[in-house]
């Protein structure tokens, strides 16, 4: 073959396969038909899927809560989305997500009972400062459930028991603080705090190396000194919304009915490694999956997402 009919051969083959990638991507390219049907159904039935994003605020109830994001319907990808498979289709939706204007960090110091409330997830807090012989199974089980749990160490037990801290840590669960030998914080003045709060942080963070961010007091005993201390430290102040009470020793069909009977969206559920506890987590778990709720770290039920 002569070099001038291999030219030629090579320019028409080029043109050949130019010609056909914009016949194929004119042929994918969907222009937005305002009087489409489609078009007119998005624009009056978008409000029904759309939300609004609430802000983080201070409630005179459960002081502080976390904002949740809203979206809006982007009317014309949503559009095209749905052009191309050729009718209106709700599921095919194309949204924008809307951050609220003020987010927990904007908040002055104060104590956080629980998520968002049209948050349909829970989140497990467990205390310790003792009942070591029962952790290794109720990680166990919070992992065969794939279950991330925010486990609430004394500093004292974290001295005594650090293969347990670590074992925690290393499972994927959260370490936040219970304070130091469980002392009624509700009873400190702010510099006292602190100095509990600090000792206690140092002996997390030389097993864990993270900056502990969660605080418990103990026995839910706290003044405005106990939280403002916290917040000073970078450190939110944890309480809970329902109690398993497992402490008392109940049974295990009490202690899940007790459960079962107040969990809610956004809920904090408050546990202690205990023989019964042990027993019933199993069901609780499947119990709180099967009414619809998410198992959420502590980090995600208080996050902005939904």
């Amino acid at each position: 073959m002569s070099f001038r009919l291999i030219v030629l051969f090579s320019v028409n083959l080029c043109f050949f396969i130019g010609f056909g990638m914009a016949f194929l991507t004119a042929d994918h390219v969907v222009t937005v038909n305002k009087e489409d049907t489609i078009y007119q159904k998005i624009q009056s039935e978008k409000e029904e899927f759309e939300w609004e994003a609430q802000d983080a605020k201070i409630d005179s109830v459960w002081k502080k809560t976390p904002g949740i994001v809203g979206r809006k319907v982007d009317v014309e990808a949503s559009y095209k989305k749905m052009q191309k498979h050729g009718k209106y289709n709700p599921e095919l939706y194309v949204y924008k997500l809307i951050k609220p204007e003020v987010s927990l960090e904007d908040l002055p110091a104060s104590p956080i009972y629980r998520g968002h409330p049209d948050k349909e997830a829970v989140s497990f807090l467990i205390n310790v400062s003792w009942g070591e012989e029962y952790i290794p199974d109720m990680v166990d089980i919070l992992n065969e459930h794939q279950v991330k749990a925010t486990f609430f160490i004394d500093g004292a037990f974290a001295n005594d028991f650090t293969h347990l801290v670590q074992m925690i840590e290393e499972e994927g669960h959260t370490i936040g603080s219970h304070g130091y030998r469980h002392k009624d914080m509700g009873r400190m003045t702010k510099e006292q705090a602190k100095a509990n709060l600090e000792q206690a942080d140092e002996l997390l963070f030389a097993l864990t190396k993270e900056k502990v961010k969660y605080f418990a007091p103990p026995s839910g005993s706290f003044n405005m000194a106990t939280v403002e201390a916290a917040d000073e430290m970078d450190m939110e102040t944890i309480l809970w919304t329902v109690d398993t009470i497992d402490w008392r020793k109940p049974t295990s069909d009490v202690l899940i009915t007790r459960v079962m009977g107040k969990v809610h969206n956004g809920a904090t559920i408050l546990m202690h490694p205990t023989e019964v506890t042990v027993e019933s987590l199993p069901n609780l778990i499947e119990q709180i999956k099967d009414q619809g709720y998410k198992l959420s770290s502590l980090q995600k039920l208080l996050s902005e997402e939904r």
